[in-house]
């Protein structure tokens, strides 16, 4: 009898646990490492997405290098290794330059809401499907971390203080534009951004936000931040396996993707809140100079991007898909 009963209990916790168990159980890897503020607000995505669905869809989200690089998660979608990601469009500009034009605009937006915007409403959602079809993925949703602050050690007043500006720069469209304004632009991993501007190596960076820059301790070696940017908002996007997006019913669907949109507001709602904590924090440091260029100077800065927009167009028939699409909608809002 004990045998029996025994296998009655373990059935019994079997079916109770096959309860609650989430019907669908996605694993995705964050181009951000753990314990930084984008990771944070990606989980709690990850956390709504399974409240909202019941229970139902279970998120199991990896900082960045879990399963692969941050710039191989999209033919690891392809093969199964991961059912999607929460990362930067710009990383797989390698595979088309239409991601790197449309992962970052540079020069284009004055805020995330006009990304975002552009997204939701402007044709941006339609187009980076068309783009990612031939990866099998879906694009869910995306929108801006936040206009990046830029670091230097040198006062930057304006387009002429780039003028032979050691610094660092990610590859494609962002080494494009600085280099144009006469910037010497240099590639290096986010990771050693801070040595090298310790050891003189570089001068000024293109990194991320500006509290960001500030917890980093940037600011206090780079000492005078151009702040609002002038120059870089990434897009910052959910995406998945186009097989598994298509399993999932319509309700699912619809969470996902209304959760996405709440993901692109809380993100650079946070962020830019975070950043205005760090300006107080650093206008009250007498060592750090804090410089916001003049309209003048930011519409400057923006021609020289759209010459490089235009050449950037010209490597690939997508690329001038979202060059004609960003700039109709830019013209549409009176933004160019």
């Amino acid at each position: 009898m004990f045998p029996t009963r025994l296998a009655t209990g373990l059935l019994s916790a079997t079916l109770a646990f096959n309860a609650f168990a989430a019907d669908y159980n996605f694993k995705f890897q964050s181009s951000d490492p753990s314990g930084v503020k984008n990771f944070e607000i990606q989980q709690a995505w990850a956390d709504r997405v399974e409240a909202m669905t019941g229970g139902r869809v279970e998120i199991d989200l990896l900082p960045v290098g879990s399963v692969v690089s941050h710039t191989e998660t999209l033919g690891a979608m392809k093969m199964g290794v991961l059912d999607g990601h929460i990362s930067v469009t710009g990383y797989f500009s390698g595979k088309d330059p239409a991601f790197g034009l449309i992962g970052n605009t540079v020069g284009a937006w004055s805020s995330p809401d006009q990304l975002i915007d552009y997204i939701n409403h402007g044709g941006g959602y339609e187009l980076m499907n068309e783009l990612y079809q031939p990866y099998g993925v879906k694009f869910v949703g995306g929108g801006g971390t936040g206009l990046e602050s830029f670091v230097s050690k040198k006062p930057l007043n304006g387009v002429e203080d780039l003028e032979g500006l050691k610094m660092r720069a990610p590859e494609g469209l962002v080494q494009s534009v600085f280099a144009a304004a006469g910037a010497s632009p240099v590639n290096l991993p986010g990771s050693e951004v801070y040595t090298a501007l310790s050891k003189g190596v570089i001068d000024a960076a293109d990194y991320t936000v500006f509290s960001t820059n500030h917890e980093a301790g940037l600011n206090d070696i780079a000492a005078h931040p151009v702040y609002p940017g002038f120059h870089s908002l990434p897009l910052i996007e959910i995406a998945m396996d186009l097989k598994e997006w298509k399993k999932l019913p319509e309700d699912i669907r619809s969470i996902m993707t209304v959760s996405a949109r709440d993901f692109a507001q809380d993100i650079s709602t946070q962020l830019a809140m975070a950043d205005r904590e760090a300006v107080n924090e650093a206008r009250a440091n007498p060592d750090i100079t804090i410089h916001d260029w003049s309209a003048e100077e930011r519409r400057k800065f923006r021609a020289i991007a759209r010459d490089q927009w235009k050449a950037y167009a010209e490597q690939s028939p997508n690329a001038g898909k979202v060059y004609q699409s960003v700039t109709d909608y830019l013209e549409s809002q009176g933004l160019l």
